[in-house]
């Protein structure tokens, strides 16, 4: 299975939503969880994906048959505790949370199993996407460092979308990509604020200290890309959001696919902001059509943002450069 990708997602969700499109209420039962919704958009992309997991549970045996409808090729840790899940109400238009289960911590052993299973197949392939748990208590940020150094080492390329204590750990290792929103910055203390400059300071020292290429997604203005060491603003076109959640999840997809590919970053980058627009004008997360997203990336540029904000040149030192002159 050559130019796959493997996806590391430890506490895969089940997701429950009722939702009324018309007379009749409907009952929609997803896996989900980042590492699912990050595989369904690789293979959306036309790449294979190992989709390397633990489930437990009556949870887990739910979770399990549709992981495989998925198309994923599956390898599965059996966990003693239970997975967890979700159940969203729809009907009105917006999404209402009617409960949300986490699930349990995986135990020392589980995690050991885990680790062997998905570091053998990470070892297979070009490119491993790391996903987060859906709560950070589950999974320890030790195993994302172990991860990320020993996928390196030989030869692999990381890719996450991270943040808190897990990045810091990833960013030990180094990555070759991180996707993280302007807000994880914030909260996570490496920004103060949404500014251009103040984000690219922050994406330099992200670089700096681990993560090869960055971008960050801004919400409602163009995301901005580390690329070849250079600060970009992603410009594409807008679309009506159905579901405003998922864009970041496959925005990494994309940039995970095109790379397993052989690729280059930047194309990698308009490829995963295409995937990343379009999965918000449908409902369903990670998901959208090989065509769509192809015909969208050729309207994607990067537009330099300009360079280290350091070395910008100031009003007063443009004015005496130019009465030197």
């Amino acid at each position: 299975m050559s130019g796959h990708v493997m996806v590391f997602a430890p506490t895969p969700r089940l997701t429950v939503t009722v939702d009324q499109p018309s007379d009749t209420p409907e009952l929609h039962l997803h896996p989900g969880g980042q590492g699912v919704w990050q595989a369904r958009m690789v293979l959306s992309l036309g790449v294979d994906v190992v989709l390397c997991t633990a489930l437990g549970g009556e949870i887990g045996q739910v979770l399990e048959p549709l992981l495989v409808s998925e198309g994923v090729d599956l390898k599965v840790v059996v966990r003693d505790s239970g997975s967890g899940g979700y159940v969203h109400d729809r009907r009105d238009g917006s999404r209402q949370e009617i409960v949300d289960v986490p699930g349990q911590p995986l135990s020392r052993h589980e995690l050991d199993e885990l680790y062997n299973l998905a570091l053998g197949e990470g070892l297979r392939a070009p490119v491993s996407v790391l996903s987060g748990p859906n709560e950070p208590s589950l999974v320890p940020a030790e195993l994302y460092r172990r991860f990320a150094a020993d996928l390196g080492a030989n030869g692999g390329r990381v890719v996450v979308d991270l943040c808190g204590e897990h990045l810091n750990a990833v960013l030990d290792s180094g990555v070759f990509f991180l996707k993280v929103s302007h807000e994880e910055l914030i909260a996570d203390g490496r920004a103060t604020g949404g500014g251009e400059d103040e984000l690219a300071r922050a994406m330099y020292e992200l670089h700096d200290t681990g993560a090869e290429n960055v971008v960050v997604s801004r919400a409602d203005k163009p995301a901005l890309a580390l690329v070849d060491g250079e600060v970009f603003e992603v410009h594409m076109p807008r679309l009506e959001a159905a579901d405003p959640r998922g864009a970041g999840d496959s925005m990494t997809a994309g940039v995970a696919a095109v790379m397993a590919r052989g690729g280059d970053v930047r194309t990698a980058v308009r490829t995963g902001a295409a995937a990343g627009a379009l999965n918000v004008s449908r409902h369903g997360l990670g998901t959208g059509r090989l065509d769509s997203i192809t015909g969208l990336v050729d309207r994607v540029s990067l537009v330099p943002a300009g360079s280290r904000p350091q070395e910008r040149t100031t009003p007063d030192e443009l004015a005496e450069r130019v009465a030197e002159r």
